[in-house]
C-alpha cells in the first residue's frame, strides 16, 4: 500500500532516518514505537505529506486516503456542538440533506417530472452513502468515547482539551480512511473508552498505524511493532509482547557484532599508535587510518529495560495510618463526588486510582493533599511527609532556574553525578541539563517536575497521570523506582500495565463511595470480571423466573377463563419445588457461612473474594425463591376460593 526506500529526513542538523526502509500492507495494524525524539511523529507526518524527506522517496496509491490524529487539532474552535463536529465527517451526506430538504419544500408547489426525478437521484445517492443511519453512528462513538447523550448538544468550546480530542478522533473514526494515524490516542482517554477504542480499532476496515506508550494497548490491539531507532525503521510480527521476545534476541546479536568490531577497531588503532612513525610501516599504517574511516560503525543497542541502581530515599518513617478520610463529602454544580466517604490511607499502601473520567479521581488527590476544599474530615498521620506531583504542579518550577539547579534545591545532599543520572532517565542529558525551565516544551516541564518528587524525600507521595509524556524507558524506570520506593503513595493512572506492576490496592469512585479492593490490578480485574458474569447470571434468570411466573388472577377473569383443577395441581407442584430449593439453598448458605472461619481462607485474598462473590450470590437466589413462594402461596390461596365458590 505505501512503501518507504532508502529514506533520511534531516532535522536540526542530525538524520532522525538514513536508508531505512518500510513497507505499510493493507489491514495491517501497526504500533509505532521509539525513544522519544528518535522521529515517530516525524514519519507519521512525512506519511501525511506534510514533511519533505531529505533522501529517498515513498510511494502510495492517488485514491488513498488518510486520517490523522494529532495534537495540533487542539487549536481548532467553534461555535458547534460536538455531534456536529463530528458529523462533519460526513460532508457529502449532510449536503444533499439540504438539498432533498430544499426540493421537498419546492414540492409543494410543483410537481414536474423534472423535480421529481432530481428528489428520486439526490435520495438514491444519500441512501447509498447510508445516509439515513448518520445521526445513529456519529451517536455510538461519540458514547463509546464517553459522552453522555446530553452532551451531545453542548458546544464544542465548552469541553477541555483532552475531550476535545475525543470529538476530533470520533470525526476520524467516522470519516472510515483507508489508514488510520494516532498519534498517542489514549492519553486522554480513561480506562473504559481505552477498552472501547481498543475494540473498535480491532474491527476497523483498513491500515491502522499507532503511537502510543501504552503496552497493554499495543498488546491487545496490534499485529505488528514497528520500531524506530538508531535512525533505522526496524519490523517484528506480533504484538508488544512478542516484540519484546523477537527484540531481545536482536540485541544480542548487535552486542555481539558491536563487541567483536570494537576489538578490531582496538587492534588496528593499537598497530596505526606503534607503527605510524616508523617509515618501513607508515605506509600500511596510512592504509589502516582509511579502513577506519570507511568503517560503517555499528552503534550499541538501546535497552529500554536498562535497570536503574538509584536510591529514592525517605527522611523519616511515617506513623501507621498516613491518612484517613472520614464522612467526607465534596460536589460541583454538575457532579457529585464523595457523599459522606471514608477511607484510610496506611503505610506501606499503594494504591493506584482508577476509573473513569469525570468521576473526581484528581479532585481526590487534591483533597488528601489539601488543596482544595470539602466537608468532613482528613487527618494526616504522624511524621508524614508529602509530596504532590499533578500537571497544574508545574507553575511550581522556577522558570529561570536551569534543570539541574531545579533539581538542586530539592537534594542539596546530592551530587551532580547523581542528578545528573536521575534526569537521563527522564530524557535530560548531556547539556540539556543547563536549559531553563522557560525554555521546556509542557511535557519536559512536567518530566522534571516528576523528577523532583521522586527526590523530595516524603514518605507519602501523591501522582496524578506521571507517565503522560514519557516515553517505554522512562515508563520501566518510573516503575523500577516506585517498586524500590519504601513510603506509601497514591497514583492515579489509565496505563493498565504500569498500574499492574506498582499497585498492592485499587480504589475506585462510585456513587459518592471510596471503593477499595485488597490486591494487585491483576486480580482486581479478575475479581471485576467475575462480577459481571455474576450479573449477567442474575438477570438472565430474573428475566426467566418472570417469564416462567404464573400469570395473576385478574389475567385469568380479564380472558373469562375459569381456574382449573389441572392449573392448582400444577402450581402445587411448583410450590412444592420452590419449597425444596429454599431449604437446600439455606444448608448451602450455613456451610458457606461456616466456610469463613477457615484459617486458609482467610490468608488468600482472591480466595476471600471469590468465596464472598458466591455467598452474594447464593443469598441472591434465596431471596429470589422466597419472593417467587409468596407469590405462589397466594395464587393457590386465589385458585382454591375461586373453586369453592364455583
Amino acid at each position: 500500500m505505501i512503501a518507504l526506500t532508502d529514506i533520511g529526513f534531516e532535522f536540526g542538523g542530525r538524520f532522525l532516518y538514513r536508508n531505512a526502509n518500510w513497507h505499510i500492507k493493507p489491514n495491517e495494524r501497526i504500533g509505532l514505537i521509539g525513544m522519544n525524539g528518535t522521529g515517530k511523529s516525524t514519519l507519521l507526518r512525512v506519511i501525511n505529506g506534510e514533511y519533505q524527506l531529505t533522501e529517498g522517496n515513498i510511494s502510495k496509491p492517488r485514491d488513498l486516503t488518510i486520517g490523522f490524529l494529532n495534537q495540533d487539532q487542539l487549536s481548532f474552535e467553534t461555535e458547534a456542538s460536538i455531534l456536529q463536529v463530528a458529523m462533519s465527517a460526513f460532508q457529502r451526506q449532510l449536503d444533499l440533506e439540504i438539498e432533498i430538504e430544499k426540493i421537498l419544500k419546492v414540492m409543494e408547489t410543483d410537481y414536474s417530472d423534472e423535480v421529481l426525478n432530481k428528489l428520486s437521484y439526490l435520495q438514491t445517492e444519500f441512501d447509498a452513502l447510508d445516509g439515513y443511519n448518520i445521526h445513529h453512528k456519529c451517536e455510538k462513538v461519540l458514547e463509546g468515547l464517553g459522552f453522555t447523550t446530553s452532551q451531545l448538544q453542548q458546544p464544542y468550546k465548552k469541553f477541555s482539551g483532552g475531550w476535545r480530542m475525543r470529538v476530533m478522533l470520533a470525526k476520524l473514526l467516522l470519516q472510515n480512511p483507508n489508514l488510520l494515524m494516532l498519534d498517542e490516542p489514549t492519553n486522554h482517554l480513561d480506562l473504559p473508552t481505552i477498552e472501547w477504542l481498543e475494540n473498535y480499532l480491532r474491527d476497523y476496515n483498513g491500515t491502522v498505524i499507532v503511537v502510543s506508550h501504552d503496552r497493554e494497548f499495543l498488546d491487545k490491539m496490534v499485529t505488528k511493532i514497528v520500531e524506530v531507532s538508531m535512525q533505522k525503521i526496524n519490523e517484528y510480527s506480533g504484538n508488544y509482547s512478542y516484540y519484546l521476545e523477537s527484540k531481545a534476541g536482536r540485541m544480542d546479536l548487535q552486542q555481539r557484532q558491536f563487541d567483536n568490531q570494537q576489538q578490531f577497531i582496538k587492534q588496528q588503532e593499537q598497530f596505526i599508535n606503534r607503527f605510524k612513525a616508523k617509515a618501513s610501516k607508515a605506509t600500511a599504517a596510512q592504509s589502516r587510518v582509511k579502513l577506519l574511516e570507511k568503517l560503517d560503525r555499528i552503534e550499541a543497542p538501546e535497552d529500554d529495560n536498562a535497570e536503574i541502581n538509584i536510591d529514592f530515599r525517605i527522611s523519616v518513617q511515617s506513623g501507621k495510618v498516613v491518612s484517613e478520610i472520614k464522612n467526607v463529602s465534596k460536589s460541583f454544580p454538575d457532579i457529585e463526588i464523595l457523599n459522606n466517604a471514608s477511607g484510610e490511607i496506611v503505610r506501606g499502601d499503594k494504591i493506584a486510582l482508577i476509573g473513569a473520567n469525570g468521576k473526581g479521581k484528581s479532585t481526590l488527590l487534591r483533597l488528601i493533599a489539601g488543596t482544595d476544599t470539602y466537608d468532613g474530615e482528613i487527618t494526616t498521620g504522624h511524621n508524614v511527609i508529602e509530596a504532590f506531583y499533578a500537571q497544574h504542579q508545574l507553575e511550581s518550577l522556577n522558570v529561570e532556574n536551569e534543570i539541574i539547579d531545579e533539581m538542586r534545591q530539592y537534594a542539596v545532599d546530592r551530587s551532580e553525578t547523581d542528578l545528573r543520572t536521575i534526569l537521563g532517565c527522564f530524557l535530560f542529558t548531556n547539556d540539556e541539563v543547563f536549559k531553563k525551565i522557560k525554555v521546556l516544551s509542557g511535557g519536559e516541564k512536567a518530566r522534571v517536575a516528576l523528577a523532583r518528587t521522586l527526590l523530595a524525600e516524603a514518605n507519602f507521595m501523591l501522582l496524578d497521570e506521571p507517565t503522560n509524556h514519557l516515553d517505554m524507558r522512562s515508563i520501566n524506570i518510573l516503575i523500577q523506582a516506585l517498586q524500590q520506593y519504601e513510603g506509601t503513595f497514591v497514583v492515579v493512572s489509565h496505563d493498565r500495565f504500569f498500574v499492574s506492576q506498582i499497585a498492592n490496592k485499587i480504589w475506585w469512585l462510585e456513587n459518592g463511595e471510596i471503593k477499595e479492593y485488597l490486591g494487585t490490578y491483576d486480580e482486581y480485574e479478575y475479581w471485576r470480571q467475575k462480577q459481571e458474569d455474576i450479573k449477567k447470571l442474575q438477570d438472565g434468570q430474573q428475566k426467566k423466573n418472570i417469564a416462567e411466573a404464573p400469570k395473576p388472577k385478574k389475567d385469568i377473569e380479564k380472558n373469562n377463563i375459569k381456574p382449573s383443577g389441572n392449573q392448582l395441581q400444577k402450581l402445587q407442584k411448583e410450590f412444592a419445588d420452590i419449597e425444596k430449593r429454599i431449604a437446600d439453598l439455606k444448608v448451602k448458605i450455613t456451610e458457606a457461612e461456616q466456610h469463613f472461619l477457615d484459617t486458609s481462607l482467610i490468608q488468600n485474598n482472591l480466595k476471600v473474594q471469590e468465596h464472598n462473590t458466591g455467598y452474594e450470590l447464593l443469598k441472591n437466589e434465596l431471596k429470589q425463591f422466597e419472593a417467587d413462594y409468596e407469590k405462589l402461596f397466594e395464587a393457590i390461596i386465589e385458585l382454591e376460593q375461586n373453586g369453592k365458590h364455583d
